[in-house]
Order: structure tokens, then C-alpha cells, then sequence
């Protein structure tokens, strides 16, 4: 008799953690776009609704560096999982590791470069005096602005499209097989 077939709770263990970071990653944003960002700014004035949002996104932007560690760390186990022999239904597809760096770069590059960018820009125009200089001023925050929420879309775009390879995947491997 030959040795046990390995236990499949630690791969539904980790199928369940990348799901919640996925959630996380996708839901927050969507809660924030949906809820928050409306009720701010029907609440509070132009300024300390923007010191507010900024608050937020930093938030979100630390939950987004959780997901990408459990990410990083489920996809990792399983590849080895899958390398190992134990877990072939654990194997990462490329598309996955595509996605999955993609938004792991885009998320860097709004936390690390534009994000940070757009809140000194922020607050040059909220401290900027003068009719003339303060719409300058707004003109160079929005404009960073822009692309920073245009790269949080893309996110969450990349996400629901790593969501759907993963179920995808996970109904592909449990399908019998069908004979001619």
C-alpha cells in the first residue's frame, strides 16, 4: 500500500487566505469609491475632506501591502506544494504570477512614488495663497491625481481578473475527466 494521499486542508487553507486578500484588496477599494469618498465630500468641505481621503487611502494602501504578503506567501506555497509532488492541484498558472506581479507593481508604484507625490501636491494647493497660484497649484494635484485614481482602477481591474483565473482554475481541476 503506498504512502497517504496528502491532506487537502493546507491547500483550502491557503485558497481561503487568498481569497480574503483578494477581498480586501478589491472590496476596500470598492467600499472607498462607493461609500466613503461620496459621504466625505457631501459631509465635509473640499479640504478636510481631502485631508480625510488621504487618511483613508493610506489605510487601504497598508491593507493592500497585508494582501500582497499573504498573496505572495500563499502562491509561493503552493508553487513549492506543486514542485514537491504533494499537491499537483496546488500548481500556480502563469497567468496568475502575470497578474499578481502586475498589481504588485502598480500598487508600488501608487504607495511608493505617485501616491506620495499627489498628497505633497495636495497640500501645496491647500496651503497656496492667491487666486492665480492656488488654481495653478490644484491644476498639478489633479493631475497626479488622476492617474493615481486611474492605476487604483487598473488595480482593482487586475484583481477581479486574478479572482476569476483562480476560480477558473479551481473548477478546471475539479472537473471529471470526460472521455470521447
Amino acid at each position: 500500500m503506498g504512502e497517504p494521499r496528502p491532506t487537502r486542508r493546507p491547500l483550502l487553507v491557503c485558497h481561503t487566505v487568498e481569497l480574503v486578500a483578494l477581498s480586501i484588496w478589491i472590496g476596500g477599494l470598492v467600499v472607498i469609491i462607493g461609500s466613503v469618498i461620496p459621504a466625505v465630500f457631501n459631509s465635509f468641505g473640499m479640504e478636510p475632506g481631502g485631508r480625510f481621503l488621504t487618511r483613508v487611502f493610506e489605510g487601504y494602501n497598508r491593507l493592500v501591502v497585508l494582501a500582497i504578503v499573504i498573496l505572495v506567501g500563499a502562491t509561493a506555497w503552493r508553487f513549492w506544494a506543486s514542485l514537491r509532488g504533494d499537491r499537483m492541484d496546488a500548481a500556480v498558472s502563469r497567468s496568475e504570477c502575470v497578474l499578481l506581479t502586475v498589481m504588485i507593481g502598480v500598487a508600488s508604484l501608487i504607495g511608493l512614488v505617485l501616491g506620495p507625490e499627489s498628497v505633497t501636491l495636495q497640500e501645496q494647493a491647500f496651503a497656496t495663497q492667491g487666486e492665480v497660484a492656488r488654481k495653478a497649484a490644484y491644476e498639478g494635484f489633479f493631475r497626479t491625481h488622476t492617474v493615481v485614481r486611474g492605476l487604483y482602477l487598473l488595480n482593482v481591474g487586475l484583481g477581479i481578473a486574478l479572482l476569476v483565473e483562480k476560480v477558473r482554475t479551481w473548477t478546471h481541476r475539479n472537473e471529471p475527466t470526460r472521455h470521447l
